[in-house]
């Protein structure tokens, strides 16, 4: 079956189009409504960009990784973040075996393609830190020997932000190397119905059932599809919009600490994936204006005085996109 997928790598934004299409059909089997954070998530994945997903408990954060993982022939491995988690844990380390008399080398779970970093502010910061750097340099380093990780490589990391006992908040310089942050809210009620029914008949437990889902994509049909979307045509003047909306941040009343360059790097890497999400070869003012929450929101902070007046990051992001002039056709 991976040798046939091989076979068929797609070489224009349209085979990479139908492909993700797929991609989104087989994850809406088993994960119910949701839609703006499949699309969020499949942004992420085109654009080579890892995920920081923040939602209370029981919304299907692990359920939409769990199944995004079953779509690819690749090798999906979940880490569970814990206050004892030590970072070898997590990429690996040497030991010495006795019967060669030599030391060995035990790679981690990080060298997967797919990583479910689950409740990742239940570690300490050193830990932490040793995900984030992996994320960044796209390898790992054990006893001096750089190890290259497996492409596509991809972190989805869930947290998490009404328990705060026992946790270590991620700080704000570090959420940076996240592409984007999505938020999953509670469903409507006609999904939250859904959920239920599917959930409740014929079942006896409430084990995440993933295995209606079959491999659409191999690994290298996805590292093809994220070099088609990153050749996708950004105007001037779309680039322009995305460099004076992150610029924008920087200045706009409330907010303390605006997004740096890696923002408007992200906005367009997000964007793109978007447009061929939408089945075009070019990227739109729309498509930058609908990626800007999940690109920006965790770049951002609020002064003390606007979140006493209970103002929001994407409250205060909604405004300035409002009255920042997009470029026209």
């Amino acid at each position: 079956m991976t040798n046939e997928m091989n076979s068929n790598l797609p070489t224009t934004p349209h085979e990479a189009s139908a492909l993700a299409e797929q991609l989104r059909a087989a994850i809406g089997r088993v994960f119910v409504g949701q839609h703006a954070t499949v699309e969020h998530t499949l942004c992420a994945l085109l654009a080579g960009g890892h995920i920081l997903l923040e939602g209370v408990p029981g919304l299907g954060k692990t359920l939409l990784v769990k199944a995004l993982a079953r779509t690819f022939g690749g090798q999906f491995a979940r880490i569970q973040f814990t206050p004892d988690l030590m970072p070898a844990d997590i990429t690996g380390h040497t030991l010495y075996d006795a019967r060669s008399s030599q030391f060995v080398m035990r790679r981690g779970p990080v060298f997967a393609n797919l990583i479910l970093a689950d409740e990742i502010n239940r570690a300490p910061a050193k830990t932490q830190a040793a995900l984030l750097e992996v994320m960044q340099e796209g390898q790992v380093t054990i006893e001096g020997k750089p190890l290259p990780l497996p492409p596509p490589f991809l972190v989805l990391a869930t947290q998490n932000p009404i328990e705060q006992e026992g946790t270590y908040a991620l700080p704000e310089a570090q959420l940076d190397r996240f592409l984007l942050k999505i938020l999953i809210d509670y469903p409507i009620l006609e999904d939250e119905r859904a959920l239920v029914q599917a959930s409740c008949d014929g079942r006896t437990g409430d084990r995440l059932e993933v295995e209606a889902i079959t491999a659409i994509a191999s690994p290298e049909q996805l590292v093809a599809m994220q070099q088609i979307t990153a050749s996708l045509r950004v105007d001037a003047a779309v680039l322009d919009y995305a460099v004076r909306i992150v610029r924008a941040t920087r200045e706009w009343p409330g907010i303390g600490i605006g997004a740096g360059p890696r923002g408007g790097i992200a906005l367009v890497r997000a964007a793109r994936a978007l447009a061929l999400l939408a089945g075009r070869d070019f990227v739109t003012p729309d498509d930058i204006k609908r990626i800007a929450l999940p690109a920006l929101r965790h770049r951002i902070s609020l002064i003390p005085e606007a979140e006493i007046e209970g103002m929001s990051v994407d409250s205060v992001l909604a405004t300035l996109l409002s009255r920042t002039d997009a470029p026209r056709a």
